[in-house]
């Protein structure tokens, strides 16, 4: 029964990590910010599900510890990323009613 989960998480491993690398392409090309900053949160939501996949397969309870951590930061990297974003859309349409008015 263990022999058939340790295949069933290496099977799911494959699979995410799969799944990462079309988040990274994804980020990478785009084509807007908010498909890249929904990739960026996927991919920390994916390598949180690997940390924890990881710590089940090496029973290691610690590592479920570093996967909780590892949420707060990539939450807090969304957030900063929109909170950019916004400041930047935000600016560009001011620019813009600028030159409307002027």
């Amino acid at each position: 029964m263990t022999e058939a989960y340790n295949v069933l998480y290496t099977i799911s491993l494959v699979v995410i990590g799969v799944l990462l690398l079309a988040c990274l392409i994804r980020a990478i090309r785009g084509p807007r910010i908010a498909d890249r900053v929904i990739a960026i949160n996927m991919m920390g939501t994916l390598i949180v599900i690997t940390i924890c996949i990881l710590s089940f397969l090496m029973n290691e309870g610690y590592l479920v510890d570093i996967a909780m951590i590892y949420t707060m930061l990539s939450f807090l990297a969304v957030v900063l990323l929109t909170k950019v974003y916004m400041g930047i859309y935000r600016e560009k349409h001011r620019r813009e009613e600028e030159k409307k008015h002027a």
